[in-house]
């Protein structure tokens, strides 16, 4: 492992990979695969994993996030030294709706429909029959659900609150392409045809996976032993660098550090398009919107009011938008539990503080952590996730088309402004952009995307 403060002489690699996360690492094993025996990983973080960072503070650990893997996540391919390494989960998911119940998540019959009564159950359906004749014009994600669920269920249900909540930008602010893409599980769920052919053709059951999370030592731990076998392979990692520029000339790629310039006729960039762009010297008109995210770490005694381990915040009130419960996975710690809550930087101008108070009232009102709760630490990341704002798919093409020309491969969530909700979708990315091939079945693979669809957030 090269060292960010090491001489000042010029080495030559293969290629140079920007960006050590999980579609940094995936392409690092392809790579090797495919014949390149000197592959160097750069990353300005000091650590391997990208934005899979954990916190721990005395006995209690955290996630800057929410990250749950799987035991059939083709991941495993190209890293199988993981598996061993996670830690074997039965998470549930619920969600606190606008009525203050905590309920099934994403939605559920009994409390979002049935509970509602005739009376509702008419402007529910008025609501939808409004939407398909008057609203057919599709232009946001607002437009999107309202289509499919009618505006009166997606105020009742808490959705639209939660898209304001994940994106920080109101539901009508959302591109429509990502709406289509990525909340097809609206479509699915409220459509005539699709309720008929679920009905008639039911898809074949299949094994259900080993939900799974890190160890508790930390995901230095989990990618360590992987990192060591892909240095063995010929894998270079250069953390913690001030990446200053990166130039080309005769065909050939010069990046530089301050301390040292690395060299390579191939670039594969997994890092924020505006990064790599400045990077470059490329110039951008249009600035593409991410999610800085503040992670609040509590510890708790008492009667916490539920018992799924993920708990998402769908109610009219409230900046956080979602928390996991550390304990359920890993045990408590001298008889209390802790959890993380995330909370988009923007709905709470950046204050850890006003994120912590807005919290504490909110889930005070819903009779949630009645007892001692105690914040242990905080943490802030930027570019956490991209937020898809009219056009942005189109901008983000922009740039990438813009990059290739330069001679460099980008993609990947930051380096493909690609909303990917698990480790598995970011794996079959790099794959399809590299070539790799994948341990998935096609049927497989075509299901697990349908589930991450519906359940975007459920994990890595």
């Amino acid at each position: 492992m090269l060292k960010a403060t090491d001489g000042s002489s010029e080495v030559t690699f293969d290629v140079i990979i920007l960006g050590a996360g999980i579609s940094g690492l995936v392409s690092a094993s392809i790579l090797l695969k495919q014949g390149h025996q000197n592959v160097l990983v750069v990353d300005e973080y000091a650590h391997i994993g990208g934005n899979h960072i954990d916190r721990s503070i005395g006995e209690y650990t955290f996630d800057i996030g929410s990250f749950i893997f799987q035991d059939d996540s083709p991941l495993l391919a190209h890293l199988p030294e993981l598996l061993p390494l996670y830690v074997p989960i039965n998470p549930s998911w619920g969600r606190l709706n606008p009525q203050g119940m905590v309920t099934k998540y994403p939605i559920s019959i009994k409390d979002d429909l049935i509970a509602a009564g005739p009376v509702e159950w008419l402007r529910i359906l008025s609501s939808v029959l409004f939407a398909r004749i008057f609203r057919s014009r599709l232009r946001n994600a607002r437009d999107f659900a309202q289509y499919w669920i009618g505006a009166r269920l997606l105020h009742r249900s808490g959705l639209g609150n939660y898209m304001k909540r994940f994106y920080g930008l109101p539901a009508e602010k959302i591109d429509i392409n990502f709406a289509q893409k990525r909340m097809l599980w609206i479509k699915e769920h409220a459509s005539l045809r699709g309720a008929f052919r679920r009905w008639v053709m039911p898809a074949p059951k299949s094994a259900p996976n080993q939900q799974l999370a890190r160890p508790r030592e930390g995901f230095a731990r989990l990618y360590q032993g992987a990192a060591q076998r892909l240095e063995r392979d010929g894998v270079t990692f250069l953390l913690g660098a001030k990446l200053q520029s990166l130039e080309k000339k005769d065909g050939e790629f010069f990046l530089n550090t301050g301390s040292r310039r690395v060299a390579a006729r191939r670039v594969v960039s997994t890092i924020p398009l505006e990064r790599i762009q400045k990077l470059c010297g490329l110039r951008s008109d249009e600035k593409l919107m991410t999610v800085t995210l503040i992670s609040l770490f509590f510890s708790f005694l008492g009667d916490r009011g539920f018992t799924d381990s993920i708990l998402y915040n769908f109610s009219h009130a409230g900046s956080w938008k979602r928390l996991t419960m550390y304990s359920d996975f890993y045990g408590q710690s001298g008889s209390r539990e802790f959890f993380a809550v995330e909370v988009n930087a923007d709905h709470v101008f950046g204050s850890v503080e006003t994120a912590e108070q807005d919290f504490r009232r909110h889930v005070s009102e819903n009779g949630l952590f009645v007892g001692d709760l105690k914040l242990e630490g905080s943490h802030i990341v930027s570019n956490a996730y991209p937020v898809y704002t009219e056009d942005a798919d189109e901008q983000a093409a922009t740039a990438i088309a813009a990059l290739r020309e330069f001679g460099i491969e980008s993609f990947g969530r930051q380096g493909g402004f690609d909303y990917q909700p698990t480790a598995r979708v970011s794996t079959l990315q790099v794959e399809a952009s590299l070539g790799g091939n994948s341990a998935e079945p096609e049927s497989a693979h075509q299901s697990s995307v349908a589930q991450d669809l519906r359940q975007t957030s459920r994990g890595s």
